[in-house]
C-alpha cells in the first residue's frame, strides 16, 4: 500500500464529491423525520463503494487499450462539455 496515493485519491474524491448531487440526495434522504440515519449512511456508503469499484475495474481495463494521457484529455473534454451544458440548460 502506498499511503501517499491513498491520501491523494481520498482528498481528490472527497473534494470532488462535496456538494454534488450524490451528497444532496443523501442529505434529502436524511432530512426525512422517519429516516433511520444509519440505514441512509450504510446505503449511501455501499453505493459509493460500488461505483468506486466499477471505476477502478474499468479504469484498469481501459488502461490496456488507451494511454493515461488520452484518458486525461477525454475526461477533461467531457467535464468541459458537461459544464457548458449545465450553464446553458433551461
Amino acid at each position: 500500500m502506498d499511503l501517499k496515493t491513498i491520501l491523494v485519491v481520498f482528498w481528490t474524491i472527497f473534494l470532488a464529491e462535496l456538494g454534488d448531487k450524490t451528497q444532496l440526495a443523501t442529505l434529502l434522504f436524511a432530512s426525512n423525520k422517519n429516516a433511520k440515519l444509519m440505514d441512509i449512511f450504510l446505503g449511501s456508503s455501499f453505493a459509493l463503494i460500488l461505483t468506486s469499484a466499477i471505476g477502478v475495474f474499468f479504469g484498469h481495463l481501459i488502461s490496456y487499450y488507451v494511454s493515461q494521457k488520452v484518458l486525461k484529455l477525454l475526461a477533461g473534454i467531457a467535464f468541459v462539455i458537461v459544464g457548458i451544458w449545465t450553464i446553458f440548460q433551461d
